[in-house]
């Protein structure tokens, strides 16, 4: 399994950006799908984007597309989501986690999450 570790949350106003970062540590991070998730206050979690192993495609859910790009360095083990044009509906807890090889996997790993608040 890997450790994951997110950062890069913050508060910011909408219309703002924001990139997340993903740090891995283990053994073949480049076996790995590796997933952002997103919890709200009263709300279930949400899988906001996944990037699968090598060649690492990508998949986004409706509310983000056209707004957050998902990236990997797989020689840093590290993963990113860059996420603009942010709304006040983007506000949660955004977590990272792994899966083997595909997005469709069971994710079995996870990091501690970081807080994202938009607000005016």
């Amino acid at each position: 399994q890997l450790q994951l570790v997110a950062s890069g949350g913050a508060l910011v106003q909408p219309g703002g950006s924001l990139r997340l970062s993903c740090a891995a540590s283990g053994f073949r991070f480049h076996y790995y799908a590796i997933g952002w998730f997103r919890q709200a206050p009263g709300e279930e979690r949400e899988r906001v984007s996944c990037i699968s192993s090598r060649p690492g495609s990508t998949n986004y859910a409706d509310s983000v597309k056209g707004r957050f790009t998902i990236s990997r360095d797989n020689a840093k083990y590290m993963v990113y989501l860059q996420m603009n044009s942010l709304k006040s509906a983007d506000t949660a807890i955004y977590y990272c986690a792994a899966a083997p090889l595909i997005c469709e996997a069971d994710f079995d790993s996870w990091g501690q999450g970081t807080q994202v608040t938009v607000f005016s």
